[in-house]
């Protein structure tokens, strides 16, 4: 597989560059582009470049606004909601988190729901953001139905993405963003792409058999992870992302999405808290005495950690040099 070296100004400035061909005003391309870049910069790829053919089709298509402005409603000093006026969830979350942050910072919880928006993202920017202000982060949404919940082989829940981010003063956070599918679909997409097997479990194909061939899984149906018990978290997920906010369920993004192959409209669910004000006093030495306990165990690695240190690394990335000269097209 050929690949091609850029530097990150390189990707923020290709991605920028496809969003404004493509129908993005400045503020929503910005937003986008700096998403992407950090995607690429931290090693989640199939949530960087990846997923710019994806957003270039759901502008063409008419399906997002590329010069929507979000709308934001403190509802209680609690409850603050965000409407996407059908914008990607960038620009949305970049004009909704400052205030989740200063709600939690001042009451000590604050939850955050964002509806007429297309996540097609990762989900790790929006959680350590708040832990980077001292809170702790929560935050989930659905998708299309592409996982078959324990007990049936028919598509129901998303891949279902929740990520969680803890503070660490002084410290890199403690910050995971995971799929409750056994694979997230744009990992599954990119196997599919290099040619390489996916782990015996991770989805069934057309027929309904265990298979570790990417491209039939994509055909067929991803598995949770971890059987009934994943699967209930993507239940929750589900409720959280549709339910409380009142926006699609995975189900009925799929059955109002125009297949574009673009993210579809949904919601998301930001919950933020202040451990300065719900612990108190000493909370961070408290936690530190634990994170000691956990990492001096032999083979314990922080979730997240692999990708902090790929941040570490300011130089050139090497992207498939198929999709760089896709993406230059789009421009």
């Amino acid at each position: 597989m050929s690949r091609i070296s850029l530097t990150l100004d390189e990707i923020h400035a290709l991605a920028h560059a496809a969003m404004v061909k493509n129908g993005c005003d400045e503020a929503n391309a910005d937003a986008l582009a700096d998403i992407v870049m950090r995607a690429e910069r931290d090693g989640s790829h199939s949530h960087g470049l990846f997923r710019i053919p994806g957003y270039v089709k759901a502008l063409r298509s008419g399906k997002v606004d590329g010069t929507a402005r979000p709308t934001v409603t403190r509802r209680t000093p609690a409850v603050i909601q965000c409407e996407g006026h059908g914008c990607f969830a960038p620009i949305a979350q970049a004009t909704a988190l400052p205030v989740l942050a200063e709600a939690a910072a001042e009451i000590g919880v604050a939850a955050l729901s964002l509806t007429g928006i297309h996540h097609f993202a990762a989900l790790w920017p929006e959680t350590e953001y708040l832990a980077d202000r001292g809170l702790v982060g929560i935050a989930c949404t659905a998708y299309m139905p592409m996982v078959a919940p324990v007990g049936t082989t028919e598509k129901l829940f998303g891949t279902n993405p929740i990520s969680f981010a803890w503070p660490r003063p002084g410290k890199t956070p403690v910050c995971y963003d995971m799929a409750t599918a056994s694979m997230a679909m744009g990992d599954l997409q990119i196997a599919a792409r290099d040619g390489r097997e996916v782990p015996l479990g991770t989805g069934l194909d057309a027929d309904g058999k265990l298979t570790t061939d990417p491209a039939a899984i994509a055909k067929g149906v991803l598995l949770p992870f971890g059987g009934y018990k994943g699967s209930a978290i993507a239940l929750m997920v589900e409720l959280l992302a549709a339910g409380l906010t009142g926006e699609r369920f995975s189900y009925e993004a799929k059955e109002h999405d125009n297949g574009d192959g673009g993210p579809p409209r949904g919601g998301e669910m930001v919950i933020a808290l202040s451990p300065a004000l719900i612990a108190g006093d000493g909370w961070e030495s408290h936690v530190e005495g634990f994170m000691d306990r956990l990492t001096g165990l032999d083979g314990v690695r922080v979730p997240g950690a692999r990708r902090h240190e790929n941040r570490l690394d300011t130089g050139p990335r090497a992207i498939n040099a198929a999709l760089v000269e896709t993406i230059r097209e789009l421009t």
